[in-house]
């Protein structure tokens, strides 16, 4: 073999070897981009609408993954779930006379609901990004449902506005009071969920 063919036999391999890295890095993102697709759903396109890049929103979607791995969620004991279903019900009832009331403790509700499953609750933005990680189809409805309560809070909201922030927050609601939902989470994507 002649040094020009080895030179040249090195070159291909070099190139070869180059376009094979670049392939499995490539392919690597499109899976990482699908896993966080089919993991976040709605939320993994707000994500990349609001971060205005797609890298920078699947570094903060695995950032999300990251933090939650780390949060303990517990159960409602069946008092808990009992107290928490009395309050939605009076709730509903306080709806019909006082709406905007309503809708205020509702969104109380809520903070209270996810504390005692242990979510932290430290600022809307915060919690919504928690519970994207558990809950990615419930959490753009309670995004939906607390707008509708901070325009409530400066007067601003409809009555239709209020009926459809109750609604909202009871995708929540049932996606929190139901335990399961956090243990089917578990199964498939290996978060920490303690059990009592």
């Amino acid at each position: 073999m002649t040094e020009s063919t080895l030179v040249m036999t090195i070159v291909v391999a070099a190139a070869a070897a180059v376009i094979i890295i670049l392939i499995a890095t490539r392919r690597a993102k499109q899976k990482r981009s699908q896993r966080l697709r089919t993991r976040f759903g709605p939320e993994y396109f707000r994500a990349v609408t609001d971060h205005g890049d797609k890298a920078r929103a699947e570094k903060a979607l695995e950032e999300r993954e990251k933090r939650s791995a780390k949060i303990v969620l517990h159960p409602l004991s069946s008092s808990d779930r009992q107290e928490f279903a009395q309050a939605w019900r009076a709730l509903q009832t306080h709806f019909v006379d006082a709406p905007g009331n309503a809708v205020i403790e509702a969104d109380l509700l809520l903070e209270r609901l996810m504390r005692q499953r242990g979510y932290p609750v430290s600022g809307f933005e915060q919690q919504a990004s928690d519970l994207s990680v558990n809950h990615p189809e419930a959490v753009g409805n309670y995004r939906l449902a607390h707008q509708i309560a901070d325009r409530q809070r400066r007067g601003e909201a409809s009555t239709e506005d209020l009926r459809e922030a109750i609604i909202q927050y009871r995708i929540l609601y049932e996606a929190l009071l139901d335990g399961h939902a956090d243990h089917m989470e578990e199964v498939k994507y290996g978060s920490k969920t303690a059990h009592a």
